[in-house]
């Protein structure tokens, strides 16, 4: 198993339930399980991760009180991504800064997630917090939304390898707005999920081997890596260990792992180094 460096973050997990204390909102595109912290924590010593950011999962909907929970029970290490109405008050915002919120989540094909519709407004209320707009995009929708997200005053982090099959060439207009977006300076990508489109086995996933070299010799301070625990929608869940040990297998640098765990997500999500 890869040795994760001291301050090595986990960029990308959710967390569900108690039901009886964070019910589910009324619009779903899934029921999850119940992932708790303490289930979370287990994870965390076994991969010798020391910092986490919990994501707002879209059955939550805009109440992100599972999501501050599971923030303050990880705290100093944790902080989080959350989803707002976009009616919400700058004092509000505020809160949510002092509960260790760091972006806000957007997305055309996430349900609940912010669009893009509001992604100037917000960008422009979030950038006096030194936040970031996460996107999950897709390989249909990043080549359109390019000339948007590159205007924004504040980061980008694409979620998931920005959601682009591995079979795609480097050509494809995906990955081609992708790279403009990282040259642009502003924009980052996470290492995470590969097992959701990846055609090959884990640790690897070999079939992304070659647009992760691409992406670390484009922008290596640029990256960031997550589980994406507990793995929602997946019926085989894969073993985090062997998404850790990916990172191995994409980078044989010790020292760019190092960036990508520790000193990125320090930048991003405002930790100390």
């Amino acid at each position: 198993m890869l040795a994760a460096p001291r301050g090595a973050c986990d960029c990308h997990i959710h967390v569900f339930g108690p039901r009886e204390r964070f019910p589910l909102a009324a619009d779903l595109s899934y029921v999850p399980d119940e992932a708790r912290v303490e289930a979370y924590l287990a994870i965390r010593r076994r991969l010798g991760i020391e910092r986490t950011i919990i994501v707002q999962p879209s059955v939550y909907g805009t109440d992100n009180a599972c999501t501050l929970q599971a923030i303050a029970q990880l705290m100093p290490g944790a902080r989080g991504i959350a989803v707002v109405d976009p009616a919400i008050t700058d004092a509000d915002l505020e809160r949510l800064h002092e509960a260790g919120i760091r972006g806000l989540r957007f997305s055309l094909v996430t349900k609940n997630a912010l669009r893009p519709e509001f992604l100037e407004t917000m960008a422009g209320r979030i950038q006096p917090l030194g936040w970031h707009i996460q996107f999950r995009s897709t390989h249909r929708d990043l080549p359109d939304l390019e000339s948007l997200l590159g205007r924004l005053p504040v980061d980008v982090c694409l979620d998931h390898l920005g959601n682009i099959p591995p079979e795609e060439p480097l050509t494809h207009p995906a990955w081609q707005a992708l790279f403009r977006l990282l040259d642009r300076g502003h924009c980052w990508v996470k290492l995470s999920a590969p097992y959701q489109l990846s055609r090959m086995p884990a640790p690897g996933f070999t079939d992304y081997a070659f647009q992760v070299s691409a992406l670390v010799k484009a922008a290596p301070h640029r990256l960031v890596w997550g589980t994406n625990w507990p793995h929602p929608l997946v019926a085989t869940k894969p073993d985090e260990v062997d998404l850790l040990d990916s990172l191995r297998e994409w980078i044989p640098d010790e020292s760019v792992r190092r960036t990508i765990l520790v000193s990125n997500p320090a930048a991003l999500y405002d930790f100390p180094l």
